[in-house]
């Protein structure tokens, strides 16, 4: 999933997705187009509401002006001073924001990184603010990956399941008829690719800091993270099984080194250099492709979503969240609903090449059919990712602390890799870190 859409939401255009989360620093004002240092606060007596988004300008410029100019018709006295920060700054200033009681009225996050201040109360509780009625036009597992011990405290916004986009040239000189499609078949791939051809067939990272993708891959295993009491729970032996699947790829140099020290934004690059077979990303970034690899994007095409023994697909979702100290909540959450009601979800999704998080927009037949005709990628992406949201869920749910967990997976994951412990005593020491750590 792309950092700038979702998890990303992952490097499209938009995301992100993605995702958390993930995850998932700038400022830049909308109506005077200049990066600001600081976010201006509005008078606490006007219903000004401060809306922060992550890196949707200037590509959506016009379209946000656009649905600003008619929520404040149809709200006379109302104000949206929408603010655009960069992907990267995003968490430090709503961290600092939040603390100093700054922060805007709505705010942009994926729900990973909003699960971090839901277990510190930073943000209003919407249980009892939003009706059943309303809330039923969400997608109810979409939904709860913004509940933190049973609050909600997010809306659901735009989504993105991962797709698998490849290189047909590779594959083929690789003798391989098909992509991937569970984590079995990517280690046999992987060692075709590297015999017939010297490149890898695909990256991942094991930077604590990056992307969750291995993490969510345990999860595809079949591995239980944590207990329902918060203890580690992945001491077992689906957890070994999936440790030793990294570890030997790595040992049998069928993972590029840089796995260790580089980002997903390294595998991206390898990609678009012809370097890897394989791209789990966002169906979006095709778009990118096309723009930064023209001769890569002529001979890629898209599949599934690569999973495991439990056959789930990962979604990687973006929220609106509404700080616990805003001094006009009712207004910003009559925004939050207006930006993620039905009509312009669906609209947004048109223009982002992203799915939209109700159920209304989702059966617009434009997510279900390929269009006659002049028939891209891209409209084959589309549909392919669409259709996972039946498999998908969030595969890491909303948890205090989750980067703990991760960085002690992946570190003592990293230790195995270069035969500093073994599988046993590695898993066993990242258990012992995520309890001691988190508390338990």
């Amino acid at each position: 999933m792309t950092k700038r859409l979702v998890n990303r939401l992952q490097p499209s255009k938009l995301i992100i997705l993605t995702l958390l989360g993930f995850v998932l620093s700038w400022v830049v004002s909308c109506g005077s187009g200049n990066v600001a240092t600081q976010a201006p606060q509005s008078n606490s007596n006007s219903q000004e509401i401060e809306f922060w988004t992550m890196q949707l300008q200037p590509e959506f410029t016009d379209f946000f002006n656009q649905k600003i100019q008619a929520f404040e018709k149809e709200n006379p006295g109302m104000k949206v001073n929408w603010v655009d920060v960069p992907w990267s700054a995003m968490e430090s200033k709503i961290l600092t924001s939040v603390a100093a009681k700054t922060a805007p009225d709505v705010v942009n996050l994926n729900p990973d990184f909003a699960s971090v201040l839901a277990g510190r109360n930073a943000w209003l509780t919407l249980d009892n603010k939003i009706s059943p009625e309303v809330r039923s036009t969400y997608l109810p597992n979409i939904w709860q990956a913004s509940t933190l011990d049973g609050k909600s405290f997010g809306i659901p916004w735009y989504l993105t399941t991962r797709v698998t986009i490849y290189n047909s040239d590779l594959l083929k000189q690789a003798g391989v008829a098909k992509p991937p499609a569970t984590y079995a078949e990517l280690a046999q791939v992987a060692k075709q690719v590297k015999e017939k051809t010297g490149k890898y067939a695909f990256f991942a990272t094991f930077v604590p800091e990056d992307s969750s993708e291995v993490l969510q891959s345990f999860v595809q295993m079949g591995v239980t993270l944590v207990d329902d009491q918060g203890k580690a729970a992945f001491n077992t032996a689906a957890g070994k099984a999936a440790f030793q699947y990294w570890v030997d790829l790595y040992k049998q140099e069928l993972l590029p080194q840089e796995s260790l020290t580089q980002g997903h934004r390294h595998g991206i690059e390898m990609y678009q250099a012809g370097e890897t077979a394989l791209l789990g990303t966002g169906a979006e970034f095709l778009k990118t492709i096309s723009t930064n690899a023209p001769e890569i994007a002529k001979v890629s095409a898209v599949a599934p979503e690569i999973t495991g023994t439990t056959g789930k697909k990962n979604v990687a979702v973006m929220n609106l969240v509404i700080p616990k100290d805003s001094d006009r909540p009712d207004a910003a959450i009559k925004f939050a609903l207006f930006v993620t009601n039905s009509d312009n979800q669906l609209a947004f999704a048109k223009a982002a090449n992203v799915l939209p998080s109700t159920i209304p927009a989702l059966a617009d037949s434009y997510f279900k059919s390929v269009p006659t005709g002049d028939k891209s990628e891209m409209d084959r992406a589309r549909v392919v990712s669409a259709s996972q949201l039946k498999q998908a869920e969030v595969l890491i749910p909303a948890m205090e602390n989750i980067n703990v967990l991760k960085r002690a997976i992946y570190e003592n994951l990293q230790a195995a890799m270069l035969g500093e412990k073994t599988v046993d005593v590695a898993i066993a020491d990242a258990a012992k870190e995520w309890d001691a750590k988190a508390g338990k």
